[in-house]
């Protein structure tokens, strides 16, 4: 399944926001943080710079992934609900490097809202499109980062916040080593 490239962009984007939650240290701890992740995600428009806006990116993150790991009908609802609350009104914009993409806020809303907003039309055409299982969640036992599988098999498993994918098949050439060692003793 090939998405448009603004949608892929901001499912990518969901996926930092809500892997800044899964490693050792909170990657949202302070204002610096923040702006550390926007850059990194090249997202514009106002900022307030305030903790009160962190402490809304950092409740976002929370409902963003109540929403990747949701059945259909609670990620329908949980989506329209963002909408609903932002007043989204979707336009077609051209503004720095992107080429005509959706944007369904000002660039002044607040930051929280502009993000939860973008997240929530990307997660409209996941919706529409049937394909709400390439949200995935590691399949290490011991991570807990989300997983976007853009891949044409649908055969993406594990995260890039760390080595899983590495350990996962270290660890199952060493279970089968053993195997072979038992079967051969």
């Amino acid at each position: 399944m090939t998405f448009a490239p603004d949608t892929e962009v901001a499912l990518r984007s969901v996926v930092g926001l809500l892997n800044t939650a899964e490693s050792d240290v909170d990657g949202l701890l302070t204002l610096a943080d923040l702006d550390g992740f926007l850059a990194r995600e090249r997202f514009t428009g106002s900022r307030t710079h305030t903790q009160g806006e962190l402490r809304s990116v950092r409740q976002l993150r929370t409902a963003l992934r109540a929403i990747w790991t949701a059945d259909e009908d609670r990620a329908v609802e949980l989506v329209n609900n963002i909408l609903r609350n932002a007043r989204a009104l979707p336009q077609l914009v051209k503004h720095d490097h992107w080429d005509y993409h959706l944007h369904a806020t000002t660039p002044e809303a607040p930051l929280a809202e502009r993000l939860a907003v973008e997240a929530a039309m990307a997660l409209v055409d996941v919706l529409r499109s049937g394909e709400l299982d390439r949200l995935r969640v590691c399949a290490s036992p011991d991570c807990r980062a989300v997983v976007l599988d853009l891949s044409r098999n649908r055969s993406r498993l594990y995260c890039d916040t760390g080595n899983c994918a590495n350990r996962e098949h270290v660890r199952a050439y060493r279970q089968r080593r053993a195997a072979r060692s038992a079967r051969a003793g």
